[in-house]
């Protein structure tokens, strides 16, 4: 008995010297927060995005006007209360019994089930560029919690945390977000609105309601009941909510372009890879990103997927380059941002098809190979190591049943013809000559990869197209040009590179062979890939097509515009009959847009290059078709007519 009283008192002592401990603890966090300075949280918090010109088309995590508490109106300051720290007023910037129920929550569920965010943190969080789940992110985030804390009043980090909260569809702050979705001051919020307001932070993308009118209701519900169970409004009025359906704006007055928000996402994207660039946005005062986007071919690429896409599940992105840079003057994940945040661009990797072929191509210029090159296109199965097959096909099972040229297999994107090339100069030449190009996805020596089995990020594919586009120059693929905080001082500055990485005399030839898709001399046992659009072209391009079971993909090039666009299903289902046509009619629609006030040079020949007619599919002299091939001197095929008259 004893014993036992003596182990409860060596128990309570620890408790007790435990408890002196964590209060000696925080009082000291507080008190170095109290010491540190103060943070200006009017002019912290915010980012501004301009496109080319240097013009204003975005701002982040602050409303465009900063909006006082006062003007808010009682029912959103109470709605988001409720909803997201209904003890906001009582805790000093954590509530701890909060986080004990949410420990013991979760650890019951063995998930993630119940957060314990309060508002001064969720506030602090909306001050980084990314978000961290480091250990030391956790700590610096505490402590500029309790900084807030000491500094400010409760309504101070209110009115901040307001200002700064993202509600969706690319509104950050109140004020923004009333005037987008009902078109109103946050002054002039109804319940209704109030609640459907509050309950987008917990997940924008999901509770706004242009993305998800019926979800947004359900959330903004949930908001109404616990502003009823918190006393905030009475019974009579949450009975009285949501009888009839709430009226949702959802415009905006400049730049409301259904695609924009993709190409701000990405810029954020890319800035968070950028070192020179603080990690809080508070040690900046604030960011002004400056990007190479172009609104009016944003806009065209826009227009173009508008006119052409149906309404069904199939999604498409885009991406438009200037090849002289590198620079990123348009760029579309989806099809609506409303409808899908998801960024096809930057997160998505599919499989590239055909379009692969114009590597495997130079590849083979680069290794003795011509224009005029034949090989025979026949149904044929492959006999590999290891006692393995490899049966591949054509499209629609068409085979000329003979030799064609490069330029013909190129220009029908013949699947038989680029197999046999691939195997013959050996499957690691492709893997190494698209590493050359820039791409950074580590590919894997097979026999398909010449007909882009792989999956390939769109973003790191326009690099690797960049460098044929940009007549073999590395090309540093980027959508910011130069960052400055809020004092002017430049933290980042894009500067150019210009290194030659291929030999322009067989990017020449690949981007004239290229220009054979649209060709008409080639139409002959088969047409070329993109011969229905060429009515739609008055400038010359390189194009390539590729098709997949599940992927439609165009790409096209000039010496001043580098456009990828592809369209498809998220889920790898087949899209609806009809898309490879349509991506063809976006792709070529978009571009012709954008250059239709701008005279277009070709790539310029090289001294060692000349051009010869032959007949398009079997690469012979004097027939009565014929097509311009292009050879580095020396290796054109010998004119035996030319032979013979010479020997008569």
């Amino acid at each position: 008995m004893i014993f036992i009283k003596n182990k409860i008192k060596i128990i309570l002592k620890v408790l007790f010297l435990l408890s002196i401990t964590i209060i000696l603890i925080i009082g000291g966090l507080y008190l170095y927060a109290f010491l540190s300075p103060k943070i200006n949280i009017k002019t912290n918090g915010k980012y501004y995005i301009y496109d080319k010109y240097n013009q204003l088309v975005y701002q982040g995590s602050s409303s465009s006007e900063w909006i006082n508490l006062e003007d808010v109106g009682k029912d959103m300051k109470n709605a988001i209360v409720s909803i997201e720290d209904k003890n906001f007023y009582k805790h000093q910037g954590f509530d701890y019994l909060r986080i004990i129920r949410a420990m013991l929550n979760n650890i019951k569920n063995k998930r993630v089930v119940e957060g314990a965010s309060t508002i001064s943190q969720q506030y602090v969080k909306n001050l980084y560029l990314s978000f961290d789940k480091t250990w030391k992110r956790k700590i610096e985030e505490a402590l500029l919690t309790l900084e807030l804390e000491v500094h400010y009043g409760k309504d101070e980090i209110l009115e901040g945390y307001l200002n700064t909260i993202n509600f969706g569809e690319g509104n950050y702050g109140i004020e923004e977000a009333s005037k987008f979705y009902f078109n109103k001051s946050a002054r002039d919020l109804t319940i209704e609105e109030s609640c459907i307001l509050a309950g987008i932070p917990k997940n924008p993308s999901n509770y706004n309601p242009v993305s998800n009118y019926e979800l947004s209701i359900k959330r903004a519900k949930t908001v109404a009941h616990t502003m009823y169970k918190n006393k905030m409004i009475s019974k009579k009025e949450y009975k009285s909510l949501f009888k009839n359906k709430i009226e949702i704006y959802g415009k905006r007055e400049k730049n409301n372009l259904q695609t924009l928000m993709y190409y701000q996402d990405a810029v954020l994207n890319e800035l968070g890879t950028i070192k020179s660039i603080p990690n809080s946005i508070l040690d900046t005062g604030g960011l002004k990103i400056y990007t190479s986007l172009d609104l009016n071919i944003q806009e065209s690429i826009e227009k173009a997927i508008i006119d052409n896409m149906k309404e069904d599940d199939t999604q498409v992105s885009a991406i438009y380059v200037d090849p002289k840079t590198g620079a990123v003057n348009a760029l579309v994940g989806g099809k609506d941002y409303s409808k899908s945040q998801y960024n096809r661009v930057i997160k998505s990797s599919r499989q590239v098809g055909s379009t692969i072929k114009p590597f495997l191509y130079y590849s083979a210029l680069a290794n003795g190979m011509t224009m005029s090159s034949t090989f025979s296109s026949e149904k044929t199965t492959f006999n590999l190591s290891g006692n393995k097959e490899y049966s591949p096909s054509n499209y629609g099972n068409i085979y000329a049943n003979k030799n064609i040229t490069m330029a013909a297999a190129l220009a029908y994107s013949d699947n038989i013809y680029a197999v046999k090339t691939h195997l013959f100069l050996g499957e690691d030449n492709l893997v190494n000559t698209m590493k050359t190009m820039g791409l950074k996805k580590k590919l894997d020596s097979l026999p398909s990869l010449a007909l882009g089995t792989i999956e390939i990020n769109m973003l790191d594919y326009a690099k690797a197209y960049s460098t044929l586009a940009s007549g073999g120059y590395d090309r540093n693929i980027h959508l910011i040009e130069r960052v400055e905080d809020s004092n002017g001082q430049v933290l980042y500055e894009r500067k150019n590179r210009d290194i030659l990485l291929l030999n322009y005399n067989y990017v020449f030839i690949i981007n004239e062979m290229m220009k054979n898709t649209y060709n008409p001399l080639f139409i002959d046992y088969n047409s070329p890939t993109a011969i229905q659009i060429k009515g739609r072209l008055t400038h010359d391009y390189s194009i390539k097509t590729g098709t997949t079971d599940n992927d439609h993909w165009v790409i096209g090039y000039n010496p001043e515009a580098l456009l990828m666009v592809w369209t498809g299903c998220d889920n790898n289902s087949s899209s609806s009959s009809g898309y490879s046509k349509i991506t063809k009619n976006i792709w070529a629609d978009s571009i012709e847009a954008s250059l239709s006030n701008t005279s277009t040079d070709w790539y310029p020949i090289p001294d060692n290059v000349i051009g010869i007619p032959l007949n398009p599919i079997t690469g012979e002299y004097g027939t009565s078709k014929n097509s311009i091939f292009y050879f580095i001197k020396g290796t054109e095929p010998i004119n035996n007519n030319d032979k013979k008259k010479n020997q008569s």
